[in-house]
């Protein structure tokens, strides 16, 4: 590659495009336990992903270099970052964490371990940085994000409400009402309506004949079967243009590895060939409107997720994570909790793990920059000539970067300020921003799947988790009963019971739970979330039916349902008419965008 000026390099057209997407989000932790488990995990996040990110943002702004990312802020990530327990006790855990980096400091230079201290000063100097930036933003780190929002070097999606897992969730108005919940609070939080989602786990269905796939937690049998909308119509009816899926949902040929096995290094490292059955590049490197009957006025799109790039990322075996001289994540010391030392190889034990050198990380992310440039080069080589250039999508965890890989928000500027200073053809760009340039390759319909392991749903209903859907469907159930009378329209009791109950059933549906099951990462405190979501909204169930028998609720049972408010106090302006049967929806835009019509037909 040669390097060129900034601004030929911006005035050429692009031969090919590069769109990276984030997805951000943490289950809801605020009032539920603090560590290892709950408000820990939100706390990690800001200091390790968010900021950090932040920064990077800052300074390619700066530097006016084009990044244009699409990064998911699931809206119950929304809440968290917004609430009020979260910007009282974040700064706090800052101080323990510098605090923590001075003690190592003194212990270190004592015990003659002039290196590590250094290190101990770096983790000061990164918890210092943390503090000083979240005193910037006045507490307010959604308020960074939307900074970079509006400018337009990001363009933030939305997800499923609570991240439901939209496959298995049991009725219609339940997916219609993790997508509107999402919306409303995307508009509150962001100023604007969300042109993307990511659909929670890649997870998508088509329309079609459904039944339950358990019975009932109470013994009985579930409802008969039904039609049921496919993610798409409940994505357009929310004027949402664009969602992503799996590889293999576009190409059937190879599975590919989902990015948990490779983040687990449960795949060989060469992996299993990737069929490319659709004409090579042609089949990933575009985007498709996904058929269905729906109204196709309202077409909505689908990225496919590149598999070769990803490898690169998500392995912690053969990808840039596992390279020896980056930051450990698992050796910590106590009980300030900080890392002091680097990968050093695959499989090494703990005992033999070497002293961390930050310098060194940062020059490695710049040659693992230049080779991931190489790679979505390579990839979308052979469509440089083509009337419509190509675009790889990939997609990742947001929380991978800074989190779990350490220098990764540093590979991140990298790869933006590589792809700015050397002619490579390939220009970042948001999905949003490509739509608006170039038409989708053509109608596709695919099968149900999602990203998790095995390609489909078992990581979210298996014989581990199966229980949690025979509680799952009846509340469901039951929300809609509720939200289709009028009854809690009528008074403001009935209207916040209402409320709650719609709150827990979406804390309920959330797929974190299920994930963390089958995974084991950290089984017992899904059991006890989703077991404390079950009983809450039983309890609201049984004050409705209190409310409904008599117009009034004991003041026992209004005590309870105030503390159930407090602890759970998100969404404030949910709608329970969004599970109404009824429900309609009023679209933002007056007209339709009418679908392309000069499309390409698939290959």
């Amino acid at each position: 590659m040669t390097q060129a000026s900034t601004n030929s390099a911006s005035t050429k057209q692009p031969k090919g495009y590069l769109t990276f997407t984030l997805h951000a989000h943490l289950p809801y932790v605020v009032h539920h336990g603090t560590w290892p488990h709950g408000m820990e995990w939100l706390h990690e996040a800001a200091a390790e992903t968010y900021l950090p990110l932040l920064r990077v943002l800052r300074n390619l702004e700066r530097d006016r270099i084009r990044f244009q990312c699409n990064l998911n802020l699931s809206p119950i990530l929304l809440e968290q970052l917004s609430h009020p327990t979260f910007i009282a006790e974040f700064p706090k855990y800052l101080e323990r964490k510098i605090v923590a980096a001075r003690e190592d400091e003194a212990f270190f230079i004592q015990s003659g371990e002039s290196h590590l201290a250094e290190t101990a000063r770096f983790w000061h100097r990164f918890f210092a940085q943390a503090l000083e930036d979240f005193r910037a933003l006045n507490g307010d780190i959604v308020s960074g994000f939307r900074h970079f929002n509006d400018i337009g070097l990001i363009e933030v999606i939305t997800c499923g409400a609570t991240h439901g897992f939209m496959p298995l969730l049991g009725t219609d108005e339940s997916v219609r009402a993790q997508i509107r919940t999402a919306v409303k609070t995307h508009k509150r939080h962001m100023g604007r309506h969300p042109r993307g989602i990511w659909a929670p786990e890649c997870g998508y269905r088509p329309a079609g004949f459904w039944n339950y796939p358990v019975g009932f937690a109470d013994g009985s049998s579930a409802p008969a079967g039904f039609d049921r909308i496919g993610v798409e119509q409940a994505l357009s009816e929310s004027d949402i243009e664009f969602f992503f899926v799996d590889t293999h949902l576009v190409e059937e040929g190879h599975r590919v590895p989902s990015p948990y096995e490779l983040l687990n290094g449960a795949v060989p490292v060469d992996g299993p060939t990737i069929a490319m059955t659709h004409g090579g590049h042609r089949s990933l490197y575009q985007p498709y409107y996904v058929d269905g009957p729906y109204d196709k006025r309202y077409a909505a799109t689908i990225f496919p997720r590149d598999p070769r790039t990803g490898i690169q990322v998500w392995s912690g075996d053969s990808g840039y994570p596992g390279d020896g001289v980056y930051l450990d994540f698992h050796k910590k010391r106590w009980p300030g909790g900080h890392r002091y030392w680097r990968v050093t190889g695959p499989k090494v034990d703990m005992g033999d793990k070497q002293p961390y050198y930050p310098q060194e990380a940062a020059e490695r992310v710049k040659s693992h920059a230049s080779h991931f440039v190489h790679l979505v080069y390579e990839a979308l080589r052979s469509g440089f000539n083509d009337s419509i250039p190509p675009i790889l999508c990939a997609p990742f965890d947001a929380e991978l970067f800074g989190h779990w890989w350490f220098e990764g928000p540093m590979w991140l500027e990298a790869i933006a300020r590589t792809l700015h200073d050397y002619d490579t053809g390939i220009q970042m760009i948001s999905c949003a921003e490509y739509l608006d340039l170039y038409p989708r390759a053509g109608f596709i319909s695919m099968p149900e799947g999602s990203w998790g392991a095995g390609g489909h749903n078992e990581v979210w209903m298996n014989p581990e988790t199966s229980w949690t859907y025979t509680h799952i469907y009846p509340a469901e159930l039951f929300t809609r009963e509720v939200a289709s009378g009028n009854l809690w329209r009528d008074s403001e009791l009935g209207g916040r019971i209402a409320r709650q109950l719609c709150r827990e059933l979406l804390l309920l549906e959330s797929s974190d739970w299920q994930f963390l099951i089958t995974t084991g990462a950290a089984r017992d405190y899904a059991e006890a979330r989703f077991v404390t979501h079950n009983d809450q909204f039983n309890e609201v169930k049984l004050f409705w039916q209190a409310f409904e028998s008599s117009g009034q609720l004991s003041s026992d049972q209004e005590e309870r349902l105030t503390e159930i408010e407090r602890r759970d106090d998100v969404f404030p302006d949910i709608d329970p008419s969004l599970w109404a049967t009824s429900a309609k929806q009023e679209r933002h835009q007056p007209e339709a965008t009418p679908v392309v019509t000069n499309s390409r037909p698939m290959a």
